[in-house]
This record gives C-alpha cells, structure tokens and sequence, in this order.
C-alpha cells in the first residue's frame, strides 16, 4: 500500500471519498458543507493506494502554532481494518514532525462508539469537548430569568433539619441558609443554591440524615416548575412542566418528567385527581399558566407552605 499526498488528478475522487463519509455518519446538527473542490484548498490531503487503486484518504491542516488537525478519515468499507487508517495517520504526523509540530487532532462524535475506539487504540486521547446548542435555544436561555427552590422535610423537627443542612450545605459549596417551620408538617429550607444538581444532592442528603420525605421544588430560569421527590434519599418522583426545557430527551425521559399521582399521593396525602389536573406537563412554556402561578398551585395540591421565595 501507498500514501501519497493528492494532486489535481485525484480531485474526483477525493469528492466521491468525501460524499461517501458523509452520507455515511453525518450526526452533526447541521447540514453537511457543499462538497466542492475548496474544501481541499490550503490543505494536506493524503490518498492511500493499493495496487494503484485509491483506497482511503485524509486531510487535514498543519498549523505553524503548534499542533496539526485531521479533518476527515475515510477508507472504502472493503478495506477497513487492514490497516489503511493507520499508514493514513501515520504519514500525516510524519508530515507534522517534518514542520516541527509535536501534536496532531481530531474531531470524533460522542456516539461514533467505533471511531472513538479506533483512535484511542493509535495513542488518542480526550483532553476538551466540543458543545453545539441552536442559536435560538441559546438567546431564550440568555434572556431567562431567574432560578430559585424551597426543600421541604416532612417533618416536626426543626432543629434535626437545621443541624443536617449546616452539615451538608457547606460541602456543597452553599450559604446562607434559612430554616423555618414547621408548616402543616414539613420544615422549610431556602438556600443559595443556584445549581439544581447541588440542590437535588443536598435534598437527598436530608432525606438520609432525617429518615424523611423531602421536596425540592422550585422556579428554573424563570420559566420552568420543577420538584423532586426523595425517600429515603432517592428520588421517587420528578416533575418538570415543560420536559424539554433544557434540550430534547427520549419519549420515555418526557414522560417520567410528568407528575405520578400515586406516588405523590402515598408521600404528601395529595387527592390523586387533583395532581393529575394542576402538575401538568407542556411542549412550550406559553402553553402553562405562568411559572409563579404554576408553581403555587401544585405546592398547594402537594401541602407544601411557603414554597419557591418563601
């Protein structure tokens, strides 16, 4: 086998090569480039031959500041794992070193499991991620309001909420907590917590340290109701008014986000039908009653006093 690097003759199929990888495994969440001679323009483009035969290809560009990147690998299907990728790779860095450059790139999909193995194989390893959001889900993110929650510990025992949430809240990075109640049976406590994983941990943590039923609920950006149910330390049920929110989930995740009466009921003592009525899901916040109003009506169905600010 043979690598070299392209020429003008090869031009067609370097574009044969480049549609095939793309209607292959693009999984990006835009549309591929035009596939044009100019993709290739200013970089290193390699071809591996057998017998004369073009086999595979890669190019990419080497950058005087330090580092070469591979944009593309590409081998025939019929040639895979006899080693093309490698003689391809392999004269790339070779053609790296000869300009002084010490380390080469690569971009690989989160779910291209097969690729991701291949390079880790030849020395690859992750040192960053590369994150994609649309454009419009970013400025309505950007432009959201405010988060906030209230945890809720079923139980008559404020000073055993308030040693537990001393104990815990610092770990995680909190301050200035407040502890009230109790208010038909729960202590309430509100904290600057702004991230709702850490608010999450240290609800489960209070479920654990009181042997009680805990509720973190709240206001995410403004716009979004949520509450998590915990026992035992665990979650038992979730609730999220607009399931999608945050960005698309599997059609199983979407219904798990939707209150589950029973077990509402069995923890709080809510009437069933009434958390079926008021804890209700949407595709798009416009089509809720507003966040504040949502959140006091499913805090009511659920008993809860003092929800959200306090």
């Amino acid at each position: 086998m043979n690598v070299r690097e392209a020429t003008s003759a090869d031009e067609q199929t370097l574009l044969d090569f480049t549609n095939a990888i793309f209607g292959e495994n693009w999984d990006r969440p835009w549309r591929p480039p035009e596939v044009t001679p100019a993709l290739f323009q200013g970089k290193l483009v390699l071809l591996a031959e057998d017998d004369g035969a073009p086999v595979g290809f890669a190019f990419g560009e080497l950058d005087p500041r330090g580092y070469a990147h591979v944009n593309i690998v590409y081998v025939v299907p019929e040639r895979r794992r006899q080693g093309v990728t490698k003689a391809l790779l392999g004269e790339f860095g070779s053609r790296a070193l000869e300009q002084g450059i010490e380390h080469l790139t690569l971009d690989v999909a989160t779910r291209n499991h097969v690729a991701q193995e291949v390079w880790e194989r030849l020395g690859f390893s992750e040192w960053g991620r590369r994150l994609t959001v649309p454009v419009e889900r970013l400025e309505q993110r950007a432009a959201g309001g405010e988060s906030f929650a209230s945890l809720h510990v079923q139980t008559d025992d404020l000073d055993a909420v308030e040693a537990a949430v001393a104990k815990y809240l610092s770990r995680l990075g909190g301050a200035g907590a407040r502890v009230e109640g109790p208010r038909g049976g729960w202590v309430v406590a509100y904290l600057e917590l702004a991230d709702r994983r850490a608010r999450d941990r240290l609800a489960s943590e209070l479920s654990n340290a009181t042997a009680a039923v805990v509720c973190a609920i709240g206001i995410e950006e403004g716009a979004v109701v949520r509450y998590v149910l915990f026992e035992r330390g665990s979650v038992v049920d979730e609730y999220q008014s607009v399931p999608e929110h945050f960005g698309p989930l599997p059609p199983g995740d979407v219904v798990a986000l939707g209150a589950n009466p029973t077990v509402v009921s069995r923890l709080t003592g809510a009437e069933p039908a009434r958390v079926r009525a008021v804890a209700r899901t949407a595709p798009t916040v416009g089509e809720l009653p507003p966040a504040e109003e949502l959140l006091q009506e499913v805090a009511e169905v659920l008993g809860l006093e003092g929800a959200g600010r306090g």
